[in-house]
């Protein structure tokens, strides 16, 4: 055996037992992800946030890190695989700027991360935004047309990634398009969904045929990790169920199971958005619906997971199930 070959089978030995890199470990999906990891990577964990994470787990080690400018970070050892969870994302709630700064930076950043570390890995959270609200069923294989400032930053900052993946042959890049995604410590759409149905009621903006792609968290990491295992150069897919889940079917599977005495009604959309409006400064303090979320609730996102399909991984039906799954992991509470 020559030195080069030996040396190249020791590089190899040395990355398939480095350090995997959570970038944004102490947001919603990558504190699930820790918790996956964790029991097969003890010890080789590292989550890289700007913020402390709620209830740290024993054998991930914690690093506080800004994806904004990562030029000062160093991790001892090889690193194995890079996930890119980090992101601004909600909408709304941050100015346009944010958005830009903290995505397209963090992607510029954490790529540039990869190469210091000669990390050949990358996994990348983008979003569905990239497509844009549109009542037309969306694939892979549809073109992208962003419209708000979030969804241009993740396609930027695909592209991004895309580009650090064509440098060289030996790398390799998972891009996910995670839907509304829901479960624990969400506290996003499905969250207020919820907390609107504990007090007894939901009321549906002059629609209840708007489409909304979801997925429950543990499918998501679920389907990513077996896409992960198949060490393929490039794959892209849209994390959803394969259903094509309407509003009312959402509303009325919470019911069905959790709250069985709420009320839905349907009033006029115009309507309910003059008193967003009339209440909008007050939804700065967490009271009322911002004008923002009225539209969102009749613009669909009908989105399809293609590539999972291709798979056999989209199973149809599961979300009754992933909804007892979140109660008896929230105690009922659906935080």
């Amino acid at each position: 055996m020559s030195t080069n070959t030996r040396q190249a089978k020791q590089g190899e030995l040395s990355v398939a037992h480095g350090k995997i890199v959570v970038f944004g470990g102490s947001g919603f999906i990558g504190s699930h992800l820790l918790k996956r990891l964790v029991n097969t990577h003890a010890g080789r964990v590292v989550s890289a946030d700007i913020r402390p994470p709620k209830e740290p787990l024993e054998g991930v080690t914690y690093i506080e890190a800004d994806v904004r400018d990562l030029s000062n970070l160093t991790i001892e050892g090889p690193v194995e695989t890079i996930f890119n969870f980090a992101a601004v994302h909600t909408t709304p709630g941050h100015q346009t700027y944010e958005y830009y700064e903290t995505n397209i930076a963090g992607a510029t950043q954490i790529t540039a991360f990869a190469r210091r570390t000669g990390c050949i890995d990358i996994v990348f959270t983008s979003s569905i935004s990239v497509y844009g609200p549109s009542e037309e069923t969306m694939t892979e294989a549809s073109l992208p047309a962003p419209e708000s400032a979030y969804g241009w930053s993740k396609w930027l900052a695909e592209g991004i990634h895309r580009a650090w993946l064509h440098e060289a042959e030996n790398r390799r890049l998972l891009i996910v398009r995670p839907a509304v995604i829901f479960g624990a410590g969400e506290g996003g759409n499905f969250t207020r969904l919820a907390s609107l149905l504990k007090k007894g009621f939901f009321v549906f903006p002059g629609r209840r045929d708007t489409i909304k792609a979801c997925f429950y968290v543990e499918d998501l990491l679920e389907a990513v990790q077996r896409a992960h295992a198949l060490k393929q150069r490039f794959i892209l897919f849209n994390g959803s169920y394969p259903d094509r889940y309407t509003i009312e079917q959402i509303v009325l599977a919470f019911c069905a199971a959790h709250f069985t005495r709420a009320r839905t009604f349907t009033l006029p959309h115009a309507l309910l958005m003059m008193a967003a409006i009339l209440a909008r400064p007050m939804s700065a303090a967490g009271i009322g619906i911002h004008p923002e979320r009225i539209t969102k609730l009749v613009k669909s996102t009908d989105i399809i997971p293609g590539w999972l399909q291709a798979q056999g991984w989209a199973e149809p039906g599961r979300l009754p199930w992933a909804l007892k799954r979140w109660s008896t992991d929230s105690e009922g509470r659906f935080v």
